[in-house]
């Protein structure tokens, strides 16, 4: 079957921060070898995999991100490549192991409601209104996504901004004080209106955290510590003070102490 797909199209081929067998159980539902998708690497942080269906197996190629003489490039095997689009038009036309790539992976698109109103800060940022309906292109960080709006417009939009729409899910009458309940056992309208609160003020840590290894600026968290929060921002990662160590934590994880007096 010869490949149509644009390469340039990263939404298409890039599933994110998927599990290897997350990705081998998307490929072994389709039929065609040559089928692939693009997910990050979970060992090597900045790399890349390349998942391809070939004949009755799932096969995954590490893609290398290197650097060189102040260049970023891509290496697989022994190929090297000046971005991903040029890796994936280099194997259109030619063999990984038993199939060259055909096109991308179907991908189930994720839609999310939107629980508050977003104005965006940046030019890539992609405001909303609560109520909102988007669908989520890529999860591109634990914090932020790459949604669509209702007129085909995309752009980053924060994840605790939002609520994903389970299959079937109907959708209530957004207009009724029925909205913000629905909610109330993820983040509600109340604490997020804590972000007001004067600070710096002091939280409990209500779920344990321990950050990547890689992330010297994140706090761990133990249930039970108190955090003394010093910045509230946008994204959903707070940033605070615990044990003598400053660094960030997501907002999700701590709940304010009642002022006191």
């Amino acid at each position: 079957m010869a490949s149509s797909f644009e390469t340039a199209d990263r939404c298409s081929w890039y599933f994110g921060a998927l599990t290897r067998q997350e990705a081998t159980d998307i490929l072994q539902a389709e039929r065609e070898s040559g089928v692939f998708l693009i997910r990050d690497s979970a060992t090597c942080i900045g790399d890349y995999v390349l998942c391809v269906k070939e004949d009755n197996k799932v096969s995954h190629y590490i893609i290398n991100r290197t650097q060189q003489n102040e260049e970023v490039k891509y290496r697989i095997g022994d190929q090297l490549f000046i971005d991903l689009p040029s890796l994936l038009a280099f194997y259109k036309l030619h063999y990984l192991d038993t199939a060259p790539l055909i096109r991308p992976a179907t991908k189930k698109l994720d839609k999310v409601i939107a629980k508050f109103d977003f104005d965006g800060k940046d030019n890539d940022d992609l405001p909303f209104r609560k109520g909102d309906i988007l669908t989520i292109l890529t999860k591109d960080e634990e914090q932020w996504w790459t949604a669509m709006n209702s007129v085909g417009v995309s752009g980053s939009i924060p994840v605790p901004y939002v609520q994903k729409i389970d299959d079937g899910q109907q959708l209530m009458d957004l207009g009724s004080t029925s909205f913000a309940s629905a909610f109330s056992n993820d983040i509600s309208l109340k604490k997020y209106q804590t972000q007001q609160r004067k600070l710096p003020a002091r939280a409990r840590v209500k779920q344990m955290r321990v950050p990547n290894a890689y992330d010297q600026t994140a706090l761990k968290l133990e249930i039970g510590d108190i955090i003394v929060v010093t910045k509230t921002n946008i994204n959903g990662q707070w940033e605070g003070e615990l044990n003598g160590k400053t660094g960030h934590f997501p907002f999700t994880h701590v709940e304010f102490l009642e002022e006191e007096g």
